[in-house]
């Protein structure tokens, strides 16, 4: 029996952030603005990471383990930078070639009633 009680207040957060949604539109708006500030975070997160890799490879001083490990890292810092940045270009570039403005609210299609 807890564990049911236990399982049912677990989502009850979720079902009280559901109640705030009027409808599809607000939801999207609220979830663009959630990854208006997600991504810039996550791009500075990358850096951090690509940099933290450069100083543990500048600290390795000579032992080869180390260095790799400050090679990968960088590495993967590097193809995170690039694949955050590609996917930002790519979205920009969709939306001039279908003309469709960033940002602002979209419109749904709705049914005649």
């Amino acid at each position: 029996m807890k564990k049911v009680i236990y399982g049912l207040m677990s989502f009850s957060p979720v079902l009280a952030f559901a109640a705030g949604f009027t409808g599809i539109e607000t939801l999207v708006i609220q979830l663009q603005g959630v990854l208006s500030r997600v991504v810039p975070l996550l791009f500075a997160l990358a850096i951090a990471y690509f940099f933290w890799g450069v100083i543990k490879f500048i600290r390795s001083a000579g032992d080869p383990k180390e260095a790799a490990a400050g090679k990968s890292i960088m590495i993967y810092g590097v193809i995170a930078i690039a694949v955050m940045a590609s996917i930002y270009g790519l979205v920009g570039w969709l939306q001039n070639t279908l003309n469709v403005a960033g940002g602002g609210t979209i419109q749904l299609a709705t049914l005649p009633q």
